[in-house]
């Protein structure tokens, strides 16, 4: 997903939490404030922990599977210019922001337990 495309989500959902409340922006009220009333998350943390779990979720399947196969693919010689974003860039991305390694999916209470940051108590 492009910053563009989270960008318009995240406008969405907060023109929603504002329908919701009944807050305006003529109320000059900061979007944490309305997020931290309603005990909400932000979609891109919301996104990057599916998209972990997912992530986890394949690592722990048997190696003869046909997700392991194809995450094993190479994707060969890649052209001049800047790479495309793939899923697995962005995943490796967010492994890296949270501090952890692909060998850490294998135990699947400690990986769900420090990827799970998208629900405020």
């Amino acid at each position: 997903m492009r910053k563009s495309d989270e960008q318009k989500i995240h406008v969405t959902e907060m023109k929603m939490l504002r329908w919701a409340g009944g807050i305006t922006r003529l109320d000059k009220i900061r979007n944490e404030f309305i997020r931290g009333s309603f005990k909400v998350a932000e979609v891109q943390h919301k996104m990057q922990e599916s998209r972990l779990r997912w992530y986890g979720h394949v690592m722990r399947r048997d190696k003869s599977h046909m997700t392991q196969r194809v995450m094993a693919i190479d994707e060969g010689k890649r052209g001049r210019g800047r790479p495309l974003t793939t899923w697995t860039r962005t995943v490796f991305n967010d492994m890296k922001t949270l501090g952890l390694t692909p060998e850490m999916t294998q135990d699947r209470i400690k990986w769900r337990t420090s990827i799970r940051r998208a629900d405020p108590k």
